[in-house]
């Protein structure tokens, strides 16, 4: 595990190098995947090193684990509160869409869940570039492979250090690193509304999952979701689709 977790710190290193920046900023949500994330960036560029909390109608658990780990990683943190910001974005867009009476009541949750992950992402990018950073992602082998992540939300990062790792890889490392056991320990959430979890969203485990990324048997239900959502997200994990150039 140490050579793991110096493998992952010297190409972070690597990366802020060639990148010719000041440093590294990842976004903490009080879970498991930036938890890790910050560990790693504060030991590959310790004193350039920064981790922003962004409250958005979140829950007090998360943000106790967020500072939490602050404290346990002894990281640069900042905290902006973005949940005013979200819901006078939202409602502007919801006032307008339901004007010209193309509301769609059915994905207003998603719609919603996905503008709090756009708008930290936002928020992240303001921030490193004033700071000259690079954003690093912290999506699993788990969440890229079925594409449980949002486009140009918590999907839009400069480097992404953990896609590699399964999420019971990540939770391994999370403990050697001295990650708390609230975090490590706690159901896997997004936390995008009440009551949310990754598992529940999905329709799957993670441990399924991991299972079938490494080649194993899964029961023929969860085989079948972790492939179509593998197929559906295909467009999440490329850059935007381009015509070739018309020589008529």
């Amino acid at each position: 595990m140490e050579r793991k977790v110096n493998y992952l710190v010297n190409w972070l290193r690597e990366q802020f190098k060639q990148a010719n920046v000041k440093g590294l900023v990842v976004g903490l949500s009080g879970g498991l995947d930036s938890a890790l994330v910050a560990n790693l960036i504060k030991q590959a560029v310790p004193d350039h090193s920064l981790a922003v909390i962004m409250p958005c109608e979140s829950q007090t658990e998360d943000l106790e684990h967020a500072r939490a780990l602050v404290e346990q990683a002894q990281i640069a943190d900042l905290t902006i509160d973005l949940t005013d910001s979200y819901q006078q974005l939202y409602q502007t867009i919801h006032d307008t869409v339901k004007v010209h009476s193309t509301f769609n009541q059915e994905h207003d949750q998603l719609a919603r869940a996905n503008l709090k992950a756009r708008l930290r992402m936002a928020t992240l990018y303001t921030i490193a570039t004033n700071h000259q950073y690079l954003v690093v992602g912290t999506d699993n082998a788990a969440e890229w492979y079925t594409g449980y992540f949002t486009k140009y939300g918590d999907g839009g990062v400069d480097i992404n250090p953990l896609v590699h790792l399964t999420k019971n890889e990540v939770k391994q490392m999370a403990e050697f690193v001295g990650v708390p056991s609230a975090i490590t320990e706690k159901q896997p959430s997004a936390g995008l509304w009440e009551g949310q979890t990754d598992e529940d969203e999905m329709g799957t485990s993670y441990d399924y999952i991991d299972r079938y990324l490494k080649g194993e048997s899964v029961p023929e239900r969860d085989r079948e979701i972790i492939e179509r959502m593998h197929h559906r997200s295909a467009h999440k994990r490329k850059i935007a689709a381009t015509p070739d150039k018309f020589n008529g």
